[in-house]
């Protein structure tokens, strides 16, 4: 879960194909209770991501993990961040990759004051679900 404190209502959110029960916005409602969560269905390379309205500088990214099951799905993801859709967004400036977040813990990853408008996180070269 990506969890954005600046937008009370949450900024805008896209992923690649949702489930039918997940929702985009589910990832960033501040909410960690069951179900609150969103994931893709199953595909290559699944992503998911927020857009800021506008550039910002990034200092840091927070992501919890879901904790009920699956947890090792974020494992090998990246956070990349930069203006850019090209590619949807997997050749901005790569804030962090997560070797892997213990279930319903929440990791900060320091992005070094990274500018963009766009916080993509991606499952990179592998056939997965995309929990967030």
């Amino acid at each position: 879960m990506l969890l954005f404190k600046v937008w009370p209502l949450g900024p805008p959110c896209m992923q690649q194909a949702k489930e039918s029960h997940s929702m985009e916005l589910m990832a960033i409602d501040s909410n960690f209770n069951d179900g609150s969560c969103t994931q893709t269905d199953l595909q290559d390379s699944p992503w998911w991501r927020v857009d800021l309205g506008s550039p910002h500088v990034v200092s840091k990214v927070s992501i919890t993990n879901r904790g009920d099951c699956c947890s090792q799905r974020l494992n090998g993801a990246q956070i990349r961040i930069g203006n850019s859709l090209d590619n949807n967004g997997k050749d901005n400036s790569l804030c962090a990759s997560i070797t892997s977040i213990q279930p319903g813990a929440t990791e900060t990853f320091c992005c070094n004051g990274i500018e963009g408008r766009y916080v993509t996180v991606f499952i990179l070269d592998r056939t997965d679900c995309h929990p967030l």
